[in-house]
């Protein structure tokens, strides 16, 4: 078996619920004896954008060398992942990325505690390989997350029917198909 090492990052307000698919993923990977990493980053109902950056660095740096090392982004985190590629940050060198359900600017700039975390300009290429997977009808993103970041930063982008924000009030608490593509 191949040994792999998760980053799994939530995002804005999201404290962890156990149901939620980001905790059902990390139990199944932990289950099948891969190295999890699920912290609770600081303040979620009002994060920092820089705070929370220094926290991607330190897991990041975290990560077990060895092992093929992924990171899956749900929400703010998704576009916390992109000012850390838009800065150049190190340690973003990682084998594959999911960027999950990514917020647009124009929601998040709605919301004080959250508007610095809308993104950057996309003028810069993501490190390794990274995929895209967003609801049809996600109510963070009106605008659509193929539109906005898929096709901008020219990433294969999977649109799931109904799928709203894929978190728990979307249904999806397991979610068979993230773990396959974990696995893959």
């Amino acid at each position: 078996m191949t040994a792999y090492s998760y980053l799994i990052l939530h995002g804005w307000r999201n404290h962890r619920p156990k149901n939620h698919w980001q905790h059902w993923l990390a139990d199944r990977l932990t289950g099948l004896g891969h190295h999890v990493t699920y912290p609770q980053l600081p303040d979620p109902d009002d994060p920092d954008l820089e705070l929370w950056l220094t926290e991607l660095a330190r897991h990041l740096d975290d990560l077990p060398a060895g092992a093929e090392r992924v990171v899956l982004a749900h929400s703010a985190a998704a576009v916390l992942w992109l000012h850390a590629a838009a800065r150049g940050m190190p340690g973003l060198g990682v084998d594959r990325v999911l960027l999950v359900a990514p917020p647009s600017a124009s929601v998040l700039v709605q919301h004080p505690e959250v508007a610095r975390f809308a993104p950057p300009a996309l003028d810069f290429t993501l490190p390794g390989r990274t995929e895209l997977i967003a609801g049809d009808n996600d109510p963070y993103c009106p605008e659509g997350a193929r539109a906005l970041y898929g096709d901008p930063l020219n990433i294969p982008t999977e649109i799931v029917p109904g799928g709203a924000h894929l978190d728990l009030d979307a249904g999806y608490g397991p979610w068979p198909a993230v773990l396959d593509w974990c696995l893959a």
